[in-house]
């Protein structure tokens, strides 16, 4: 696999305009990011370097849980690039075409977390410009604003060559067509074509030759037919085709944190009955805005951790989260879960051994079906993942995922049966080693055990074996008490064997006697 910097590439998720957008994992924290390394082109002088530079230093305070943050950045290396939180799931565009467009209480939501992203792109000084379906992936039903490849400085908004027509048609606003300046109202007419996108499933705009888009934009001709009349009315005043006449950011948060709050009074452009205002539009309201109904700065909103969801129930509960721990604080915590973690394996190697020396039959049956239990699982657990990194989190995951293991299952037993006969033939090769050196038939049944388990875990397709035992020994290592305490579990499952061994000797149910021979 190839590496940029501290990151292996793992697998590309998309190709824009500036470069190709790779999912990768940061070797020193294991962490999945999404990596975009910028096109030649693009960085190929120094101009472009700077101009990136100046980007990536706007972007980088922007912080939102509804915005995929920029984490790193190396502008001036040999293969620029820049690493953005890893957000598994599917774009806008791509979730209404394959499950249709959002109705109801999702569009609500929908629009209300990308207006918050929004706000805290402009809060950290920054234009988006480029708010598009295919610029929103889908975590479930949440939106996360994704690709600051167009966003550029508030204040230096003539960063790019004069002419140059950055973004799309149809998500583009009539300023923008017209050759001005972006402004925050820019973002505003791109976020409402977009959620229009996800209400109806089609381009508010039209289809069809980008000039003739861009002309009904020009316009203001929209077709926002579908649309629930008070969605409707906030989405039309927001595709206005003078930016004067748009409500503005903090408008629109007002409004979804309380529609009953009017935005149009304050514009003086629109007639909500006209607009079709419906509930929430009726005048003016008579109570004086509070806490509850006055938009939250977006300062005040603490940022996730990576590849982190919010919840709807999240929206009103944001606190700060906990005070990190130092890299070298988590490098030395991580040393020492890694050893706890190596002490566990080699005693569930060692107790393998002690199993298979008191009671050869039961021990090799039990590790036999746990080998096809893992792995089954395993496959289970990794087409489940994928399913997720490429469509996001969905309320029927669980149940799909219950419903398909026994068939993972199934599909399992091939190449299980490989891995069990490559260690089977490993281990008797070792009890061989012990027969040629006259090595008691404990002794040899114990070496058998040991070998035997190892190679289930580290043979061909062991990897399944290991990851579904990794899930639990990790929280275990993680945690003295919890570590310690497993030890001495195993520990205690060992003193018994090793007394019942001395007790009455190797047991051979079902059978009376040795199979093989009277050397065992």
């Amino acid at each position: 696999m190839r590496s940029v910097g501290d990151y292996t590439l793992l697998h590309v998720l998309g190709e824009g305009g500036m470069g190709i957008v790779h999912l990768a994992r940061h070797e020193p924290s294991g962490q999945r990011v999404a990596l975009k390394v910028l096109r030649p082109q693009i960085v190929g002088d120094e101009e472009g370097r700077r101009r990136l530079a100046r980007e990536v230093g706007s972007l980088q305070r922007v912080r939102s849980r509804w915005v995929a943050e920029i984490l790193d950045a190396d502008p001036w290396g040999p293969v620029p690039y820049v690493v953005m939180r890893y957000v598994p799931g599917r774009s806008l565009h791509d979730e209404v075409v394959e499950e249709g467009p959002i109705r109801g209480r999702d569009l609500d939501w929908f629009a209300r977390c990308l207006i918050d992203a929004v706000a805290a792109v402009h809060a950290g000084g920054v234009l988006h410009r480029d708010i598009k379906p295919s610029n929103v992936i889908m975590e479930g039903r949440t939106p996360v604003l994704i690709d600051f490849g167009l966003a550029r400085v508030a204040d230096d908004p003539r960063i790019t060559h004069t002419g140059w027509l950055l973004g799309t048609p149809g998500y583009l606003p009539p300023e923008i067509l017209r050759g001005e300046d972006a402004r925050p109202a820019t973002d505003v007419h791109s976020w409402a074509a977009t959620v229009a996108f996800a209400a109806t499933g089609r381009p508010p705009f039209g289809r069809g030759p980008s000039a003739a888009i861009m002309d009904r934009a020009r316009r203001g001709d929209h077709d926002l037919a579908g649309i629930e009349p008070r969605v409707r009315a906030v989405l039309d005043a927001a595709l206005a085709p003078d930016a004067a006449g748009r409500p503005t950011v903090a408008q629109l948060q007002a409004w979804f944190r309380d529609p009953t709050i009017s935005i149009f009074d304050t514009l003086g452009t629109v007639d909500p009955a006209a607009a079709g205002g419906g509930v929430g539009f009726a005048g003016p309201t008579t109570r004086p805005a509070s806490a509850a109904t006055a938009p939250r700065p977006v300062a005040e909103t603490a940022p996730l951790a990576v590849g982190a969801a919010p919840t709807r129930q999240e929206w009103d509960d944001r606190s700060l989260p906990a005070a990190e721990p130092t890299l070298v604080e988590a490098a030395q915590e991580s040393g020492v879960a890694r050893l706890r973690r190596t002490c566990l394996w080699a005693a569930l190697a060692l107790l393998s051994g002690a199993g298979l020396a008191t009671a050869p039959v039961p021990t090799a049956v039990i590790m036999l079906a746990l080998v096809v239990v893992l792995r089954g699982l395993s496959l289970a657990g990794s087409v489940h993942g994928e399913r997720r990194e490429l469509r996001g989190a969905r309320w029927h995951d669980g149940p799909r995922l219950v419903i398909g293991t026994p068939w993972h299952l199934v599909r399992s037993v091939p190449s299980t049966v490989v891995l069990v006969l490559w260690a089977a033939g490993l281990a008797l090769a070792a009890g061989l080693l012990c027969y040629a050196v006259a090595a008691p038939g404990g002794v040899t049944l114990y070496v058998c055990g040991v070998v035997l388990a190892t190679m289930l875990a580290c043979g061909p397709g062991g990897s399944r074996v290991r990851g579904p035992v990794r899930r639990v020994l990790g929280p275990l290592s993680r945690s003295t008490r919890r570590w310690a305490a497993a030890m001495l579990v195993l520990a205690a499952v060992a003193v018994y064997l090793i007394v019942r061994f001395h007790a009455g000797g190797t047991d051979w149910t079902p059978w009376h006697d040795s199979p093989l021979g009277s050397a065992f």
